[in-house]
Parts: structure tokens; C-alpha cells; sequence
């Protein structure tokens, strides 16, 4: 009798682990961002010595790299300059670090959203202890009224903003997509890592475009921090990294990411290696021409089978 009982407790037991291991994994799964296993999507900016948009490319004038083995012109499918419409997402942090700095975080997004073209659109996102949508993606030139009932409160969720929104990307048929994040820069709360933030953005082929709201009266080693941690993402994924204590070159750099987005060129093709093991692959891209500084991300990782 005794034994019997204890069988029970044991099948009981059993039962109870693989119900578990089977919520981890159906958990560990929504956090996987499904990637086009077929094709890898560019976003490429060029500019020349001044700075200025270089925007009489042809594809020829492009070549590309994968792990340092040049991909051969006719594994790229698709080429466009600034027709492709984008999808981006807005990040606004409203961590209680943020008190002082919200209501100018918000003008600049709005500034942003002012710079879509017709065939663009934004969700705009606010993360804290909890990241939160505050506007679905639209085309519209201002945010919706929810955002300005926000108060900068709790911790920060940086890591797990960005994986949502690439999540949120992934959903979008938009060749061309990115995050833009405003934020003090340092991460307090997020369940995801910061390779696990970049990885996320790389896997759809969205750039992050980071603005840091650090104010001039933040310490000096954590907007340090703050300046590094924000840097990482942009330069990693391509983007654009601004460093701006915020007054009008904060929206005039809002202004530029819009425009920026317009001046890509976007590149598809197919790799030559179609293994599925999981491997990180990295990326360059060079063009002809003198002084000419390219931006795109530095690789990705392929599927697993």
C-alpha cells in the first residue's frame, strides 16, 4: 500500500515537471523573433567626406561580404533607393531617471513622426518596469492622447523594449525597419540580455537608431555608461548613435533619422551558405568611390534547424 502511494507521488511529480518544461518552452518560443530564413535584407546608408547622402548608387557599385567571401551578383534579388516604404518603432523611456527629461523625449518623437513620408508608418512604444504600447503603427503626424497622460516612474526595461519591438517589426512586411529609442541609456529591470536586444533587432534587419537623454548633470561615469550601452546597439545594427543634452539639436536629430530612413538603399540577396546551425555570420558592405563611409549592420545569426 505504502508502495503504491509512493508511485503515485512520483507520477504526480512527473506530471508536474514536464507540464513545466512544456510552459518554459512554449515561453522560451515566444521570445524567439521569426526570421526570413531565405534572404538577407540590407539597409545601407552612404555618405561622402561632408557627410552628405550619396544617392546615385546602382547595384553594381555595391559589394557585399559574408564571413569575407563576396556575394556573387546574382544571389541579390531585390535593389532600392528611398521607394521602399519603413516601418519603425518608438521607444520612449519613462523610467523614473527620465522625470526631468519625458516631456522633451516626447516633442522629439513628435518631431520624428512629423518626418514620415505617406508611405511610412510608427507604433510608439513606452517602456518602464514594464514596456507598454501607447500608439499602433500608423502613418499619423502626432501621438495618440495616451502619451501625454505618461509619467516617468519605476525601473528601466531597455533590453526587453527592443525585443518587443523587434518582435512587433518581425509582423510587418516592410523591407526596410527600425527602432528608434530614447532613453538615459542603462538598463535596471529587463529579463533580456543586451546580445540578446541587438540579436533581436539583427534577426528581422532593423537598425536601432539611439538617442541619449542623459542630461549634462548625470555623473560622469554613468552617462558614460549610458553613452556606451546606447552606442553598442546603434553601431552593431547599423543605426545612428546621438549623443545631445536635448534643446533644438535633439529635434533637428530627430529630423535627420526621419530623413536618414528615406536615404537607404536596400539590398536583398541569398547566401551561399544555407546551413542551419545557428552560426553567427558577419557582414561588409564597400562601395566605389572615394571617401565614402557606408553604415549597415555587422552580421547576423543563421536558424537553427
Amino acid at each position: 500500500m505504502q508502495m503504491r502511494s509512493v508511485c503515485k507521488t512520483l507520477l504526480f511529480l512527473l506530471v508536474i515537471f514536464c507540464f513545466n518544461a512544456f510552459t518554459v518552452a512554449a515561453q522560451d518560443d515566444d521570445d524567439v523573433v521569426r526570421v526570413n530564413t531565405d534572404l538577407v535584407v540590407l539597409n545601407i546608408t552612404v555618405t561622402d567626406k561632408e557627410g552628405q547622402y550619396v544617392k546615385a548608387l546602382k547595384v553594381s557599385d555595391f559589394k557585399i561580404y559574408e564571413d569575407g567571401v563576396e556575394v556573387k551578383p546574382n544571389m541579390i534579388t531585390s535593389f532600392s533607393l528611398q521607394e521602399s516604404p519603413y516601418a519603425a518603432v518608438v521607444l520612449l523611456d519613462s523610467s523614473g531617471s527620465m522625470e526631468a527629461r519625458f516631456s522633451l523625449a516626447r516633442s522629439a518623437a513628435i518631431r520624428f513622426l512629423d518626418g514620415l513620408r505617406p508611405e511610412d508608418v510608427a507604433a510608439v512604444y513606452r517602456f518602464d518596469t514594464k514596456v507598454e504600447r501607447v500608439q499602433e503603427f500608423s502613418g499619423g503626424r502626432d501621438l495618440a492622447p495616451l502619451a501625454y497622460g505618461i509619467r516617468a516612474k519605476g525601473m528601466t526595461t531597455l533590453h526587453d523594449a527592443i525585443v518587443e519591438a523587434a518582435k512587433t517589426l518581425g509582423d510587418r512586411p516592410e523591407q526596410r525597419k527600425a527602432i528608434v529609442v530614447l532613453s538615459d541609456g542603462i538598463d535596471t529591470f529587463s529579463k533580456a540580455s543586451s546580445d540578446k536586444a541587438v540579436e533581436s533587432a539583427l534577426a528581422i534587419g532593423a537598425s536601432i537608431f539611439a538617442v541619449d537623454m542623459s542630461s549634462l548633470e548625470t555623473p560622469g561615469y554613468a552617462k558614460r555608461q549610458s553613452a556606451a550601452s546606447l552606442r553598442a546597439f546603434a553601431e552593431k545594427t547599423g543605426g545612428r548613435f546621438v549623443a545631445t543634452p536635448g534643446g533644438p539639436a535633439l529635434r533637428d536629430a530627430f529630423t535627420g533619422i526621419a530623413n536618414e530612413l528615406g536615404q537607404q538603399y536596400t539590398i536583398a540577396y541569398k547566401p551561399e551558405n544555407q546551413k542551419r546551425d545557428g552560426k553567427w555570420r558577419t557582414l561588409e558592405v564597400k562601395v566605389q568611390g572615394e571617401e565614402r563611409t557606408v553604415r549597415t549592420r555587422k552580421g547576423y545569426r543563421a536558424p537553427k534547424k
